[in-house]
């Protein structure tokens, strides 16, 4: 959910969606801890018709973010990095206490709304009507191409968490405070304002669930609060 993996390297290939036993896919526990709270999602994303994959990094990845998402041959890869990965356990232990599958399922939402922006060629672009924040005067080209590289992950993950958000207030409306609560937690921890994972801004618009509206899809849902977001963040 912190970092989205533009390129796969060095992956295993992509498992079954509903595998259930660890030595038929070669799983950990805890990676079949995470595909089994996020299996809701994947369910969705199956019978929507969307292109999704589960992937595993089979080798150690101390660095990575345990969750991602990579596009690759027009489809939607979900990566996890969980072994020799001190961050998988740190967010597992981080889960909210009672609802820990419906925070998995957030998680994997998010990655999801990554997902479509993707599949509608959408990604890093703002939709009509809003035009981008110039770089600060007096960066140099490549501060400049940087700066502009963040804003735009930050817009991306600023739908990505509203679309997670949707999702709860759909499927999980009577944990929605809790798991709100949870996420604003996790977007505050070692935060660096403005930064690519800052997302305050989308996540306190979403407070009230009611905020989100009445669509059935949980990405129309997001839409108009991730543009009342861009409205500020843009200015």
């Amino acid at each position: 959910m912190k970092k989205f993996s533009a390129a796969l390297c060095a992956i295993a290939a992509a498992i079954p969606l509903f595998s259930t036993t660890a030595s038929a896919a070669g799983l950990t526990s805890l990676e079949l801890r995470w595909i089994s709270g996020m299996t809701p999602v994947l369910q969705h994303a199956k019978a929507q018709g969307m292109p999704v994959d589960v992937v595993v990094q089979p080798q150690d990845a101390p660095e990575a973010s345990p969750l991602a998402l990579g596009f690759k041959d027009g489809r939607c890869k979900l990566v996890l990095s969980l072994r020799g990965n001190p961050e998988g356990e740190a967010a597992t232990a981080r889960l909210p206490v009672g609802l820990e599958d419906s925070a998995l399922e957030l998680m994997a939402a998010h990655e999801l709304g990554h997902c479509r922006r993707y599949l509608e060629g959408a990604w890093f672009h703002l939709p009509a009507g809003f035009s981008a924040a110039q770089a600060p005067d007096g960066l140099s080209p490549d501060l400049q191409r940087a700066y502009l590289s963040m804003k735009s992950t930050r817009r991306e993950e600023g739908y990505g968490d509203l679309v997670a958000l949707s999702w709860a207030a759909q499927r999980h409306a009577g944990q929605y405070a809790a798991l709100h609560a949870w996420l604003v937690s996790e977007r505050s921890r070692d935060l660096l304002p403005g930064s690519h994972h800052d997302t305050l801004a989308w996540i306190k618009l979403a407070r009230d669930p009611q905020a989100l509206g009445s669509a059935p899809s949980m990405f129309e849902a997001a839409l108009p609060v991730w543009q009342r977001g861009l409205n500020i963040d843009e200015e």
